[in-house]
């Protein structure tokens, strides 16, 4: 098969890397002292994704005492979710993108990466989903607001429903109960967005309302495209809700898929995408508390004050002065959905603590992620290492049936929402015994 911009000698490497076979050797990097070996560059990183497959009729796994039915499907790749007062759930549906493709292996790495892909443009819209009688099913379905640009993250406060387009934070007034929005979105604040190797805008607002935070990813890998199209990327902003002043609240966090505020204590937190191309083994995404005027090391340092040699010209004083995170998730297994407990979410060992949507790698020959997996917490901070909650999204010949991104709780109906963007479902996840159970 011929692949359009790759020349013969890269294709001829992209099949050695696609044939390329063995183990790799398993560390331990999940938890606040993950295990960092020694880089790996290589002239074409190691690269693999699970092809789609499909759901037919299984359904993902999930522990015993809990039971998972799919609360909507069809949608037009569902990303992050919302759960109403009134408890209906919205979803944003779209797909961005658009950054130019500078060296053959960015080419084979985006060939590499549409296979694990649904085919899907995007709906570039907000869905409406409601299950009035809590059976698990969405009875009733209608798009919210339509006519978006990549739509990702949500947030509401008050009457006002905020959207996160790949460029540009939009606000649409919102009555409880309606079904469909008209009036136009009042943009709050555009967002950097061209060119856009990291188009996901997270979003989420602050515990008093006051302020909203949108997680903006770099423009490149690690600063391969030069330094001036990183202005403003690589960082999250603190925007004033009333006025849509922003200022740069934390950076160097290289793409902060997933905002959320920690219950416990307030504070806001991010799942983070690290680099590549360092070998399966670098680097360890992560979760973590954001610290305001905190600055997490992209692109000349991870994890602290290891080096990126790869970065030119080097900043020793940036190094120094780069934190590392609380807790790693494990290398390249793509987390894209954060979602705090509340309300005493589940009782028992899934009372306090986060679920984290794994979107699952494709730098490495054995895949990783594919799963969403629960950090249990004490006292504000994570506490333990990461539990397996929702698997089988990896058939037994090892393609994918879905991918997790966001991740929601409804404390009202004791539900684990999981938006699936390969199969188009949402998934609900409740206790098959006792309160919640249906």
């Amino acid at each position: 098969m011929r692949l359009h911009g790759i020349g013969a000698v890269s294709a001829i490497v992209l099949a050695l890397a696609l044939s390329a076979c063995g183990k790799e050797r398993q560390l331990d990097q999940t938890g606040p002292r993950p295990t960092l070996p020694e880089r790996q560059e290589t002239l074409l990183p190691p690269m693999k994704i699970a092809r789609p497959a499909g759901w037919g009729n299984a359904v993902p796994s999930v522990p015993s005492g809990f039971a998972i039915t799919p609360l909507a499907t069809g949608l037009d790749v569902p990303r992050q979710m919302l759960v109403l007062p009134n408890g209906d759930v919205l979803v944003s549906e779209g797909l961005g993108g658009g950054a130019p493709k500078l060296r053959p292996k960015d080419v084979i790495a985006g060939y590499i990466k549409s296979l694990g892909k649904s085919g899907s443009k995007g709906g570039n819209r907000v869905t409406l989903l409601r299950d009035a009688d809590g059976d698990g099913r969405a009875e009733l379905r209608s798009v919210l607001i339509d006519g978006l640009d990549a739509p990702y993250g949500l947030a509401l406060v008050g009457s006002d429903l905020y959207v996160a387009n790949q460029g540009a934070l939009l606000r649409f007034p919102y009555r409880a109960g309606q079904m469909k929005i008209d009036a136009p979105g009042e943009e709050v604040s555009k967002l950097p967005a061209k060119p856009n190797h990291h188009w996901t805008k997270a979003l989420t607002a602050s515990a008093d309302g006051t302020k909203l935070y949108v997680g903006i990813g770099s423009n490149s890998n690690v600063g391969e495209r030069g330094m001036a199209v990183e202005e403003d990327r690589a960082v999250i902003w603190e925007i004033d809700r009333a006025s849509g002043a922003h200022r740069v609240y934390a950076s160097g966090i290289r793409n902060p898929t997933a905002l959320a505020i920690n219950p416990a204590t307030q504070s806001l937190w991010s799942v983070v995408n690290e680099r590549d191309e360092l070998g399966a083994q670098l680097v360890p995404d992560y979760l973590t508390s954001v610290r305001p005027g905190a600055f997490y090391g992209w692109p000349y340092s991870y994890w602290g004050n290891h080096v990126d040699p790869r970065v030119h010209p080097q900043r020793p004083e940036m190094v120094r002065k780069a934190i590392a995170p609380d807790y790693a998730l494990g290398s390249h297994v793509a987390a894209l959905g954060l979602g705090f407990m509340t309300g005493g979410g589940f009782g028992g060992e899934y009372s306090d603590g986060a679920f984290i949507g794994e979107h699952g790698s494709w730098n490495r020959r054995d895949l990783a992620g594919y799963k969403v997996v629960w950090v249990p917490f004490t006292n504000g901070r994570p506490a333990g290492k990461p539990v397996d909650f929702v698997t089988g999204f990896i058939d037994a010949e090892g393609k994918a049936r879905g991918r997790p991104v966001g991740v929601t709780f409804d404390p009202r109906r004791k539900a684990l929402l999981v938006a699936d963007d390969l199969s188009n479902t949402v998934w609900r996840i409740v206790p098959s015994t006792g309160p919640g159970a249906r």
